[in-house]
């Protein structure tokens, strides 16, 4: 689509310019323009919304964590276009600059991709445009402080090269030795014109009186401008210069070979590094026409559907007057107007320097914007699917060309009229001007209805009488006023629908100083129909003044209203709050004495359960040594019998309850505790479940190959995990765990500690509770049991 040059596109393109800051988003911004494609148009405004969300998220407070909105950095630099080009041929190396700029380019872009993906479930389709950035940290971190923005290379880009350069230092440091020995040695014969040394093609020598070189073995460098001075290189550091220049070439050999290898480097990865530069000037226009519509209070206009076309604009602003009259303190009056199927036709009219000019402009240019993607500003925007804006605005006529204004104004309409579509828009200024009054209003009328008949949204404005009749007598012909104030003389700028406007150019001759008589006697002048039209016109003008006072007069009784009722919603929610608060505080301490209680009362159980355990361990021994005593058998003594006494000692047979299978003592573990052997069972049982020991068997046990270990019992390692000061992986693995142990252990309820910190931590717990097959639910501990800082977890 085509920008017509009345509708200052152009100008607007440069406004944009002032939020971009890179040659990759400048290149960009060139390529912007007014598109009919709705899919693309839709795509565009759905990026700069979602670019102003995210502005207006990172301007509010938000917790520092993963997904938040900070801002991107599009940093100002060299364009990196052509060394991505010279990437492309195979055998090109790249300056030390171009590296250094694409090394820069490629930090700035992984910062950027990392900062959108962590947020992407926040801003997807911001995301979606970072993820065509290719994921090079690798090369970046092995190019990264290689080279200075000066374009040198830094002594540690490679290990020859830091020796070279350090050999080079030791060698001038050599020379100047030696040139300062000379110094010395010839300072008080005249032989030097001065006690310095300097450098003449690249080597060091000594400034000697014309004259008196011949009193110095060397060669001769030069001489002075003034011819007085000739800079000799004396023979004793011939050599030591040789070796300088010597190393100072392999110094550039092997800077040659380092930019070969980056470059190389570079190349392997060349589409990518294309991929990612196209990446990041298109992220960098979007975030300009975010920033663009974020300062100048934009809306995001709509696409109306093609079965119910309309424009919509309420309180639109022309971007450029706004931007000329906001630094200076003013204010641009805004338009709002309404056409659609059946009205789509508005003509305009009302008095000079009224307006009407700025207003057709603004819908012209505002449509404009909305078709190449960007934001509009006004509170509220709709426009229909255009194939192009036609425009007729200003005076077109030329000397050159011999054209009148009548012409130019004429040749322009017929343009418009071949070119003209149902799906164009089309802006007529001053339509039928230059021209008798009587033809123009004809030949207006049959302009505005011929692109009424063929469908196309037009809007016009004219002072001529003729048109105005025409809109208030035809239908789907909409007049509308720009306002003028009667007492003061001076326009109001403001649109008013549903009637035409008053010239009023009487009026204004005389605020604008023309003789008083004069005007007078152009008024009597007038017809008498004339007179009682614009008698008309201005008490119609006044009603509906005193309409709109008494239509903004209930709407300010509304909000005074609405204000009151939300005040008093605001109340109850606060008392509703603070009563919530109380109920909440209060079922905190009566949960925090109950469990005070509670644990008390499981410590007075646990006491009782351990006397209670000593008192059956001691029963049990004093059983299992009456079982060890055997009854004689017959014609036995009982002496004899107590010679066969068993022992439980280690491998012994004993008898578990619960056990058909005789188990075998290995070792005794203490606190009442036994390993025992049973079969192919390893196990530890308490004392207290052996119910008999047993003779020895006649073959010895079999070792056992399985082993047992005692499921985890409830202690209060299984009920709390502090993670503070830990890495979250290692934290997920550890809660894992404990996890495990504590649904083996029958735990109802758990407490995770990951302290406050930046959230960190806590995001990842969740995470993992969330996926948890051991969880039924999780909450945020209360306050006395450590609040944002632990989490409690129930499990199933």
């Amino acid at each position: 689509m085509l920008a017509e040059p009345e509708l200052e596109f152009e100008q607007l393109r440069a406004l944009l310019g002032r939020y971009v800051h890179t040659p990759l988003g400048r290149a960009e911004l060139d390529r912007i323009t007014p598109l009919s494609d709705r899919a693309a148009i839709e795509a565009a405004l759905a990026d700069a919304s979602e670019a102003m969300e995210h502005i207006r998220a990172r301007s509010q407070p938000q917790p520092a964590s993963r997904g938040a909105a900070i801002r991107l950095r599009f940093e100002s630099g060299a364009d990196p276009r052509p060394a991505v080009a010279r990437l492309r041929i195979e055998g090109a190396t790249l300056e030390p600059a171009e590296i250094f700029e694409l090394t820069r380019l490629l930090d700035l872009a992984g910062e950027t991709r990392s900062l959108l993906m962590q947020a992407r479930e926040r801003f997807p389709r911001l995301a979606n445009h970072a993820s065509a950035i290719a994921d090079l940290r690798e090369i970046t971190a092995s190019l990264r402080g290689k080279i200075l923005p000066d374009g040198s290379l830094t002594d540690d880009a490679s290990v020859a090269l830091g020796k070279l350069r350090r050999d080079q230092e030791k060698q001038r440091r050599l020379i100047e030795q030696s040139l300062e020995r000379f110094l010395r040695a010839h300072g008080e014969d005249g032989t030097l014109q001065e006690d310095f040394v300097t450098i003449r093609n690249d080597r060091f020598v000594v400034p000697v009186v014309t004259g008196r070189e011949r009193r110095v073995d060397g060669v001769i460098h030069g001489s002075s401008g003034s011819g007085h001075t000739v800079f000799v290189e004396p023979l004793e550091t011939i050599q030591l210069n040789n070796e300088l220049v010597r190393l100072h070439e392999e110094e550039l050999r092997e800077i040659h070979r380092l930019l070969r290898e980056f470059t190389g480097r570079l190349r392997e990865h060349a589409e990518q590094i294309a991929a990612t530069a196209a990446a990041m000037g298109r992220l960098e226009l979007i975030f300009a026409k975010a920033e663009f519509g974020f300062e100048f209070d934009c809306a995001i206009p709509r696409l109306s559907p093609d079965e119910n076309r309309r424009i919509l604009l309420r309180e639109a602003r022309h971007p450029l007057l706004e931007a000329i009259l906001k630094p200076k303190g003013g204010r641009v009056v805004p338009l709002s107007l309404s056409l659609d199927g059946d009205q789509r036709t508005l003509l305009i009219s009302g008095p000079n320097t009224g307006g009407k000019t700025v207003a057709l402009k603004t819908a012209g240019l505002l449509a404009l914007m909305a078709h190449a993607g960007l934001p509009v500003p006004a509170s509220e925007a709709e426009f229909p699917l255009f194939d192009q804006v036609l425009a007729d605005i200003g005076d077109h006529q030329s000397l050159q060309e011999s054209l009148s204004s009548f012409s130019a104004h004429i040749g322009a309409v017929r343009s418009m009229l071949e070119r003209a579509t149902p799906d164009s828009l089309v802006l007529l200024d001053e339509l039928g001007r230059a021209t008798d009054p009587e033809e123009g209003g004809a030949l207006g009328v049959a302009l505005l209805e011929r692109f009424r008949t063929l469908g196309a949204f037009t809007l016009s404005s004219t002072h001529l009488m003729a048109m105005k009749v025409y809109g208030a007598s035809t239908a789907g012909v909409l007049n509308g006023s720009m306002g003028f104030d009667e007492t003061t003389l001076e326009p109001t700028y403001v649109l008013r629908l549903g009637a035409p406007g008053q010239s009023a150019g009487l009026d204004i001759a005389r605020r604008l100083g023309l003789d008083e008589s004069l005007i007078e006697e152009a008024r009597s002048r007038m017809t008498s129909s004339e007179q009682d039209v614009a008698r008309f016109l201005a008490e119609m003008h006044q009603q509906m003044a005193a309409v709109e006072q008494e239509r903004a007069a209930v709407k300010a009784r509304e909000q005074a209203v609405e204000a009151r009722e939300r005040s008093v919603q605001r109340d109850w929610e606060r008392q509703y709050s603070a009563k919530i608060q109380d109920v909440e505080r209060r079922a905190a301490e009566l949960s925090s004495s109950f469990e005070k209680r509670a644990r008390e009362t499981i410590g007075e159980l646990s006491e009782k359960a351990q006397a209670k355990v000593a008192r059956t361990r001691r029963e049990f021994q004093e059983a299992v040594e009456s079982l060890a005593k055997p009854e004689p058998e017959p014609g036995e003594t009982a002496a004899h019998a107590e010679t066969r006494k068993l022992k439980l000692e280690e491998g012994a047979r004993v008898k578990l309850r619960g056990v058909k299978q005789p188990a075998v003592v290995r070792r005794f573990l203490g606190d009442g505790q036994v390993e025992v052997e049973a079969g192919f069972l390893k196990m530890r049982v308490a004392t207290a479940d052996i119910e008999e020991v047993l003779p020895a068997a006649a073959t010895p046990a079999r070792k056992a190959s399985v082993g047992f270990t005692q499921g985890p019992r409830f202690e209060d390692s299984y009920r709390e995990i502090n993670l503070i000061g830990k890495h979250a992986e290692e934290a997920c693995e550890q809660v894992e765990k404990f996890l495990d142990n504590a649904t083996l252990a029958q735990v109802e309820k758990v407490r995770i500690i990951h302290g406050h910190g930046m959230g960190v931590l806590k995001k990842a717990v969740a995470d993992l509770l969330k996926r948890s097959p051991h969880v039924e639910s999780f909450y945020v501990a209360p306050p006395e049991e450590g609040g944002g800082g632990s989490t409690i977890a129930v499990l199933k």
